[in-house]
């Protein structure tokens, strides 16, 4: 697992750019944060986490920003905050946010271990931060896959 680091105030369009939005989601995906961090896509693994600075998905409301991310295999996002926007259409898709108000004391590609559900990272140096508290339904719909997929197994669990 690999750590990026991105600065603060990482908008919707650097994540899904404008240009990009009359394709699909790998095209969307394969201009993922070409402005902040070139060779992102290209280079980012299944796995991957993302640390960030504050306010990260701000901008607009498209929902390819998060399903970017989710497309090219990223884990995580940790960061100190999110655009509420942002945040629920995460989760939506099924893309984990951890908020971390340290976040940017993780380095850039350092190793990391994060548990969501208790609500920590470990530094590759054995320090552990807290994240806030994730709601339970909300974790369950990452490990589902997002919403749809969420409500899709409900429905077919409905019919047996």
């Amino acid at each position: 697992m690999r750590t990026w680091r991105l600065p603060p105030d990482i908008d919707t369009d650097q994540l899904a750019p404008g240009h990009t939005m009359k394709f699909g989601i790998e095209v969307v995906a394969r201009h993922c944060l070409e402005a902040v961090r070139p060779g992102f896509a290209q280079q980012v693994r299944r796995g991957d986490v993302i640390v960030a600075g504050a306010n990260f998905g701000i901008g607009s409301s498209r929902e390819q920003a998060a399903s970017a991310l989710v497309h090219l295999g990223v884990a995580a996002v940790i960061a100190p905050s999110y655009s509420g926007l942002y945040f629920r259409n995460a989760f939506n898709v099924g893309l984990l946010l951890l908020t971390c108000p340290q976040a940017l004391h993780i380095e850039d590609d350092e190793p990391i271990a994060f548990d969501a559900r208790a609500g920590r990272v470990r530094r590759g140096n054995g320090e552990v931060l807290a994240c806030d508290p994730i709601p339970g339904f909300l974790l369950d719909m990452v490990d589902a896959g997002g919403l749809l997929p969420q409500l899709k197994q409900r429905l077919l669990e409905k019919q047996r």
